[in-house]
């Protein structure tokens, strides 16, 4: 499943954007991740962006959703999801063997991605390259709909939200975290960053961020594998429990917009959060092993 001979290629530009959790979803995890990395990793990766700001892994962040779309970049696109052929609600399940397709997943690219910034053999441009698509990978492993295959991840799921005509991948992207921050914003969701920020430390999640890190590792191929397959193989548990939790029959065609988002609001938070984190984390692991 590796790639490292394509993906050590790219030395493409940003282009103005796509959207997969929605820009601002994006945003807000990698600000989470900003507020919990390690003084050297903050200083790794700002020089390696170029980016001495605040906004260094911020503003990188939907990168990798605007590269899909270029001719350079058009082989990633499967990078962004792995396709759970599961049953939800009835049955929630994630396989790598049977999952990740011949052109790769979201769990082999984080395991690829993390293989060339660990390797100083590669150019700086490359590396860069790399970074951008892990910033943005471990936001979109996060998001339910990004670890499963029915409809196509959702995307062939008709629903209304707000009185307007979308679909189900379309409203967990995007309307639903816009609903929770109150915004669609880089400062709506820096600001939501800085709230989840004091939820880990202090608040609702205190008690659980430590957990989030359980067999996190990227000291060889199978672990940064291992790690990548965990983080889908949890957030496609929320298909079965919260995104298709009453059936299709229960969403598909219906008004989303209210007592449905009160009920994925809290998953959605919760994931931001946890991937926010956990970029943090495996930000510092890379850094370290360096």
């Amino acid at each position: 499943m590796s790639r490292l001979a394509t993906l050590a290629l790219l030395a493409s530009a940003a282009l103005p954007g796509a959207l997969a959790w929605g820009a601002m979803g994006h945003e807000a995890v990698a600000y989470v991740a900003s507020n919990f990395v390690a003084p050297a990793t903050r200083t790794y990766f700002q020089s390696l962006l170029a980016d001495t700001s605040a906004d260094y892994l911020a503003s990188v962040s939907t990168w990798a959703d605007s590269h899909r779309y270029t001719t350079a970049g058009k082989f990633s696109a499967p990078y962004h999801y792995i396709d759970a052929n599961d049953s939800p609600p009835s049955s929630c399940g994630v396989s790598f063997a049977r999952d990740c397709g011949a052109e790769g997943c979201v769990v082999s690219a984080l395991q690829n991605y993390t293989t060339i910034l660990l390797d100083a053999r590669y150019s700086a441009a490359n590396r860069q390259i790399a970074a951008k698509m892990i910033i943005h990978f471990a936001g979109d492993i996060g998001q339910p709909l990004h670890c499963e295959a029915l409809d196509v991840g959702g995307n062939d799921i008709d629903v209304v939200y707000d009185g307007d005509d979308t679909n189900l991948h379309a409203i967990w992207d995007s309307e639903i975290p816009e609903s929770v921050s109150g915004g669609s914003s880089m400062a709506s969701a820096k600001s939501w960053a800085t709230t989840l920020t004091t939820a880990i430390n202090s608040g609702e999640y205190k008690s659980q961020a430590a957990g989030w890190l359980t067999g996190l590792s990227v000291s060889t191929a199978a672990t940064r594998q291992a790690t990548a397959l965990k983080w889908a193989t949890e957030a496609n548990t929320y298909v079965c429990s919260t995104v298709l939790k009453g059936g299709l029959n229960a969403v598909e065609n219906k008004e989303l917009s209210g007592a449905y988002t009160t009920a994925a609001g809290p998953v959605v938070k919760l994931q931001i959060a946890k991937q926010g984190y956990r970029l943090a984390k495996y930000l510092d692991a890379i850094v370290a092993a360096i």
